[in-house]
């Protein structure tokens, strides 16, 4: 994370900390009210809990790990975000489950959209017994290693604006241009914590001011987008209800949506799990776990619809995951030799 104050960290009274953590500095603003701690309940459909909370690590995994780009830990373990009008804190409980707060004056909407922000209604553990991990051992590790994995349901059109900064770059820098666009752009939430523009409000924005928030040459791809999508409000609504490849096509039709965005998009943004997004950690993966050498991104994603079948996207986020945290650590053997 960089140095500057994020629309987060701005959020700072006279009795305001800020916790530096690594290169990132955390912001506590004192003066908002928070709501009491409260349970978040991951729950099957039929209302039946199920053992599927993620651990602190693989919390953080699903936070910090290229899903979204608004969240931000604090030195004790605690996780602040925002996504659309809401803003919330979560931490571990005890007990081993996830506890959740908001600012009082926000605290009856953040009840209501946080288990729809975390999927809260599908069982990702019995989505991740139904991958090939039976067949498939490099996918059993990665699965043993990130228990209580699970994707979130983000809202589509921020997804998609996240997604339009992220060609070549890194997550920490995804989350800089993010932070700066909701600072400067977006509408404050609750003081000193802004969301994220709307695709009307970015319409407005000149290529030099959204270059000033760090996006490059992406700003063209932005504010391009911006004006398409503003002035057909519901076009997103309408790809969101479209089959897979269908609303991969449209989402295409976007200037800086190429293949990868698409399904990123789709993915995190409208729970399509058959999407699998191929980047330069699932190529590694691909390469190095799977023989498949010299295969375009396009091969690879069809491999991985094929391979590990409708849940495919569950499956790219461990492997994903896992290439991140354990791939420089392991060698495999030449699947080709012998």
């Amino acid at each position: 994370m960089f140095a500057l104050k994020s629309s987060f960290a701005s959020a700072i009274a006279p009795k305001a900390g800020i916790r530096r953590h690594g290169a990132q500095l955390i912001a506590m603003p004192s003066f908002l009210v928070w709501s009491d701690w409260q349970p978040l309940a991951l729950s099957s459909s039929n209302g039946l809990a199920l053992p599927e909370m993620p651990t602190p690590a693989v919390l953080t995994e699903v936070l910090d790990g290229g899903q979204a780009f608004r969240w931000a830990r604090t030195p004790d373990g605690v996780w602040q975000g925002g996504w659309s009008d809401c803003v919330a804190r979560l931490k571990p409980s005890e007990q081993g489950g996830l506890l959740w707060s908001a600012p009082q004056t926000l605290a009856d909407a953040v009840a209501h959209k946080l288990p729809q922000y975390f999927a809260a209604s599908v069982s990702f553990a019995q989505l991740t017994a139904a991958l090939p991990w039976r067949s498939d051992p490099h996918l059993a590790r990665c699965c043993e290693a990130f228990r209580g994995l699970r994707l979130l349901r983000q809202p589509l059109g921020e997804t998609l604006l996240c997604f339009l900064c992220s060609a070549t770059k890194q997550i920490v820098q995804i989350r800089q241009m993010v932070e700066l666009l909701a600072r400067r752009h977006g509408r404050a939430i609750v003081s000193g914590i802004h969301r994220l523009p709307t695709w009307a409000e970015l319409a407005t924005v000149r290529e030099e001011d959204l270059r000033a928030c760090l996006l490059g040459f992406r700003a063209r791809y932005v504010q391009q987008s911006a004006r398409f999508l503003a002035e057909r409000t519901d076009w997103l609504d309408q790809v969101e209800k479209l089959p897979y490849a269908e609303a991969k096509e449209r989402l295409r039709e976007l200037p800086g949506v190429g293949e990868k965005v698409a399904d990123c998009v789709l993915l995190f943004g409208a729970g399509r799990l058959e999407a699998f997004p191929v980047d330069v950690w699932i190529i590694k993966a691909m390469e190095t776990r799977y023989g498949l050498d010299g295969w375009t991104p396009q091969q690879i994603a069809h491999f991985g619809r094929v391979h590990f079948g409708p849940y495919a996207g569950l499956a790219q986020q461990y492997l994903f995951a896992w290439e991140r945290r354990f791939g420089k650590q392991t060698v495999e053997p030449d699947l080709r030799a012998g």
